[in-house]
């Protein structure tokens, strides 16, 4: 069994490092969609006719089927059961999907003007069916997330764990980072505004990221052959059972890690879909340069996540980090809401900031996951953070959107011809801030239920 173990493909540096370098690609073509329609918020009002609300309502969307349809944690039960080929394959296939779906919305003709009755409202036509792809994509994306997590612990437990999902988490952003300082200047390339157009370069490079999942699974296919064989009693022990959803949610210490999740996700990911908006109603950024000091949070990721993680595999202190990051975030959305701070450099300064702090929670929080819930429950208990997570992807984009059409109007300007609204910012940063106090105090409590329980949190996660 020792010379098995031995020639495993994951013993070589280069098999599990290219493994994660196709995976994160793949991931970077889920989240250069997720994030492409962000800077579009005004382009969508000018040329579209989309409201602020109508614009939350399709941020929303995001968790839709994720958080009411139980999809993320059907997707976990999936990949416990069925493996992270099929599940991988099956979450990109999906994504496609929705993608295709969304750029049918808002590029055809066919549903405009129509306003339709969904269930007690009434919506625009193509607004609704812009959020369903949207919905249909985030059911892909985010099981594809918790796959690529699985995977990444497949090939490195033991190893440079927290190293290698921080690099996954950074290749990913670079995805965010690209849409929002593209999405504008695609949008009006050739002299002719199409809001289409960077929806359809994100499907292109979606399809290119299966091609690169279908090329992971013949790696991960001589990965498991060069593994030594599990006896039937391993693999009975290892099967997935509806108990492990009873003993994962009644650990509180997994709680702990999922509320912090969805505060701290909360704070991040909805502030950037209206972060080129505030860039230009705060700071007076032009609408071309609005999405590109945003798109610096995510460029900052790419350095110090993978630096975050290597720190906290080398040296431990993953609770103290996430505490860390969440006294970031407080600080950096309290400066946003100070209505006197609003010279464009100081916008610069505090994304880089909160940059920092982006950087080191995910990169002390996934792998601390594994150190609290064993393996073979892995994929449910990432789903289920997921899913938790999912609550707040898709309530506060929707909250900010109403928060500011019915509190925030100031008044109304022309930019490129058209008209639009001007917003007051404070109220909506003043809600993320208070996202991050409320972050602040499960890391601590996360910090103090791993003194009682030893989950090791502090302790290095590389073997020697």
């Amino acid at each position: 069994m020792t010379n098995s173990i031995k020639h495993s493909l994951r013993e070589s540096k280069t098999a599990r490092w290219s493994a994660l370098a196709i995976v994160s690609f793949t991931m970077l073509t889920g989240y250069f969609l997720t994030d492409v329609i962000a800077p579009l918020k005004g382009l969508l009002e000018g040329h579209l006719g989309w409201t602020s609300s109508d614009f939350g309502f399709f941020n929303s969307a995001y968790g839709w089927f994720n958080v009411f349809l139980g999809m993320l944690i059907l997707g976990g039960i999936i990949l416990d059961k069925m493996g992270v080929r099929f599940t991988g394959l099956m979450a990109t296939i999906v994504m496609v999907t929705g993608t295709a779906l969304k750029y049918w919305a808002v590029s055809t003709h066919s549903l405009d003007g129509q306003s339709w009755h969904i269930l007690w409202f009434d919506v625009n036509a193509q607004v609704f069916m812009a959020a369903l792809g949207f919905g249909i994509f985030a059911v892909g994306v985010e099981v594809a997330g918790i796959t690529v997590s699985k995977i990444i612990y497949k090939w490195f437990k033991g190893k440079e764990l927290a190293l290698a999902m921080g690099l996954e988490m950074a290749t990913a952003r670079l995805g965010t980072a690209l849409a929002l300082a593209t999405s504008v200047p695609i949008a009006k390339a050739l002299g002719v505004t199409d809001v289409s157009r960077p929806i359809l370069l994100a499907l292109i490079l979606l399809c290119i990221g299966v091609l690169a999942f279908v090329i992971y699974i013949f790696m991960d296919k001589k990965l498991d052959a060069s593994e030594p064989v599990k006896s039937s009693q391993t693999m009975e022990d290892e099967a997935f059972r509806m108990s492990d959803i009873i003993q994962i949610v009644t650990n509180k210490g997994w709680w702990y890690i999922a509320i912090l999740c969805v505060l701290f996700y909360s704070a991040v990911f909805p502030f950037l879909k209206y972060a080129a908006d505030l860039m230009v109603n705060k700071f007076g950024v032009s609408d071309d340069l609005a999405g590109t000091i945003p798109s610096m949070l995510p460029f900052g990721t790419i350095l110090l996540t993978p630096f975050f993680g290597s720190l906290y595999d080398r040296k431990g202190k993953g609770a103290s980090i996430m505490i860390i990051g969440a006294f970031l975030l407080i600080f950096v959305h309290t400066m946003f809401a100070i209505p006197f701070l609003n010279h464009w450099i100081i916008s610069i300064i505090l994304i880089l900031v909160l940059g920092v702090g982006f950087s080191l929670v995910p990169s002390a929080m996934w792998p601390s996951v594994p150190k609290i819930i064993p393996e073979r429950q892995l994929g449910t208990a990432y789903a289920l953070i997921f899913w938790v997570q999912n609550w707040g992807l898709m309530g506060v984009p929707a909250l900010i959107g109403w928060v500011l059409d019915k509190y925030c109007i100031t008044g109304q300007t022309i930019r490129d011809g058209i008209t639009v609204n001007t917003y007051d910012y404070t109220l909506p940063m003043t809600i993320f801030a208070g996202f991050g106090v409320l972050a602040l105090l499960f890391a601590y409590l996360l910090k103090r239920e791993d003194a009682v329980k030893g989950y090791g949190l502090q302790e290095p996660n590389i073997q020697h």
